[in-house]
């Protein structure tokens, strides 16, 4: 038997991750797809926020947001990010790092169009990361764009898709008396080959 059989088997590590999501999806109970989304500012300074990753693509994992805000900022500024997936039902994690691009295309215009339309228009009018003077302002901006757009509007300008193309993605589960099964691929770069390797919980 091979020393990855079992949850970690197999030679692609988006096929796991995907396998786990799905399992994750039919055993949390609140956001099984919500990611810790982890960037650095111009001075190094390291940031982090809750994200819902939306796609597991065969090299990549994508997610969105307004291209206005602090963390889209820091995405374009540094280039790299890594985020944490972590399920408490099924005590496991993943871990991924990476180089980051914009989705900025059909695909985002197809993800825009298939949420609510209250979020569609959420995004319309939220300025995001910027100074709020209250939450009754943030309802009147809902309300104008509303009146502006109606009920097709489309994806803004200034809002949209990143893509994690990582270069390291850890599978971490949970083993008694604390000693986890934690496995990590690795590349040089996103058209390198991968190795594999176990590490000490």
């Amino acid at each position: 038997m091979s020393d990855r059989d079992g949850i970690f088997a197999g030679d692609d590590p988006f096929v796991i991750a995907r396998r786990w999501l799905g399992e994750a999806t039919k055993a949390e109970i609140n956001d099984p797809n919500a990611i810790a989304l982890s960037t650095v500012d111009p001075d190094g300074l390291p940031n982090v926020r809750m994200v819902l990753l939306k796609e597991i693509e065969d090299s990549a994992f994508v997610f969105y947001t307004n291209y206005e805000s602090a963390k889209a900022g820091e995405l374009d500024s540094a280039g790299k990010a890594a985020f944490v997936m972590h399920w408490k039902s099924l005590r496991r994690q993943v871990r991924v790092r990476g180089t980051v691009t914009r989705e900025d295309g059909p695909q985002a215009d197809e993800y825009y169009n298939s949420r609510s339309l209250q979020s569609r228009l959420g995004a319309w009018a939220s300025r995001q990361s910027r100074p709020l003077s209250s939450r009754a302002s943030l309802m009147a901006e809902v309300a104008k764009v509303t009146a502006r757009h109606g009920i097709s509007p489309s994806r803004p300008p200034f809002w949209g898709g990143y893509r994690i193309v990582p270069v390291e993605i850890e599978f971490w589960a949970d083993g008694a008396f604390r000693l986890h099964d934690r496995f990590v691929w690795r590349r040089s770069g996103p058209d390198a080959p991968w190795e594999t390797t176990r590490l000490n919980p």
